[in-house]
């Protein structure tokens, strides 16, 4: 109580010095929940092409919307490294989707148990079940938890997908990664669909049947990842490859932008909040020198004072910190449940970024305040007492 009744006596100073650790912590709040989602993506896209190499048409500088042939599963196939070439479709969900910062909504076919158990990323049901070898050519459809909620989904409910309807068989549990926002349907199905979105001069060369949009291929135990996805293009015309370890190249440069901006907001914070603190402290001394003088002549030691300032200005980072987690929290709420409806989910809070961003504002509040308080420990009691 003690510490409320010093904290109160400038009531409006105290509030403004708890109002700029407020504005740093939130920011970092809400920084924090966007880098943590996107984190979640990256982790959860390092780890499905971990063990594998995808393959995709090179023409318009890789990885575009153009299908590659389905015979080239059979040449890849005889490439030495290669344990296992599985054809795959994928494609943009919806014709009409915004432009999204998020993970975009999308498609993707191919033959339940194709892998022949060497994906190791799992995906489990929460409601209905998985898609079977005999759903190959059904109108059956497994939504990821994002997109299931986005259009109000249920099991034997339908979807539509380019004005065709498909069966929802199943709803997945919550990845926080690519899953979530996936269709998945059967391998047949998804071709005659990308085969209907081709340019006309490329769909009247070839037939649904004969095409895919890319090629997994999981490579033996010990194969050089790197050499075979060189041999790949060299043995694919007009193929491009995507690694593990390129995707991590590649996302890894989006991810240190995000951890750099919040580092930032983190130093803007600290000095902010940091000289407010000092500067409230200060005065804090200044207006109390003559109690201060009267702890000491009546035997207080320095400690006693050091310890009881810097409390008083850990108070002040741990409120301003309890604040801003607050605030932080209640946008990343609202802008979560605004995009829900879109399937746009762009932050994510977590026990971790809470109890760092309060941690954080507390040993601010603690660290700014040691100066203030060691130089009221180091008063001379008696200059203190006769201190106007």
């Amino acid at each position: 109580m003690q510490l409320l009744r010093n904290l109160g006596r400038r009531k409006l100073r105290t509030g403004l010095t708890i109002a700029g650790i407020t504005i740093g912590i939130w920011a970092l709040v809400v920084f924090s929940s966007m880098a943590n989602k996107i984190n979640s993506l990256v982790a959860g896209g390092s780890e499905y092409y971990g063990n594998k190499i995808v393959v995709t048409d090179s023409s318009g500088g890789g990885f575009s919307t153009l299908p590659v042939a389905l015979d080239s599963v059979v040449t890849i196939q005889g490439l030495d490294g290669v344990d296992l070439a599985v054809p795959q479709i994928a494609f943009i969900a919806f014709a009409d989707a915004p432009i999204s910062f998020s993970q975009p909504e999308q498609v993707v076919g191919g033959v339940a148990g194709g892998d022949e158990g060497r994906e190791t990323f799992a995906l489990r049901a929460a409601q209905g079940r998985l898609l079977t070898p005999a759903d190959e050519s059904a109108d059956v459809v497994v939504l990821g938890a994002d997109i299931a909620r986005s259009n109000a989904a249920v099991i034997d409910g339908q979807i539509t997908l380019y004005d065709r309807a498909f069966q929802v068989v199943g709803i997945l549990e919550p990845t926080l990664t690519a899953p979530d926002s996936t269709i998945f349907m059967g391998f047949v199905p998804a071709q005659e669909m990308l085969h209907a979105q081709l340019p006309p001069i490329v769909r009247d060369q070839v037939s649904a049947s004969e095409i895919a949009s890319q090629i997994v291929v999981y490579p033996d135990a010990g194969a050089d990842i790197a050499g075979l996805a060189t041999a790949i293009e060299a043995a694919v015309p007009n193929s491009s490859t995507l690694t593990g370890e390129e995707f991590d190249e590649v996302i890894g440069s989006t991810t240190a932008i995000f951890n750099a901006i919040i580092t930032g907001v983190a130093l803007i914070s600290l000095i902010v909040g940091g000289l407010s603190v000092i500067n409230t402290m200060a005065m804090s001394v200044a207006e109390r020198t003559r109690e201060i003088g009267i702890k000491r002549a009546i035997g207080a030691g320095r400690r006693r004072i050091v310890r009881e300032l810097m409390l008083e200005a850990g108070l002040i980072g741990f409120v301003g910190g309890l604040i801003g987690l607050g605030l932080g929290a209640v946008v990343v709420v609202l802008a979560n449940e605004a995009g829900r409806s879109g399937g746009t989910i762009l932050f994510e809070l977590t026990a971790a970024t809470a109890l760092f961003a309060v941690g954080f504002s507390t040993v601010l509040g603690v660290v700014a305040g040691v100066i203030p308080a060691w130089h009221a420990a180091r008063l001379d009691p008696v200059a203190a007492l006769r201190y106007e």
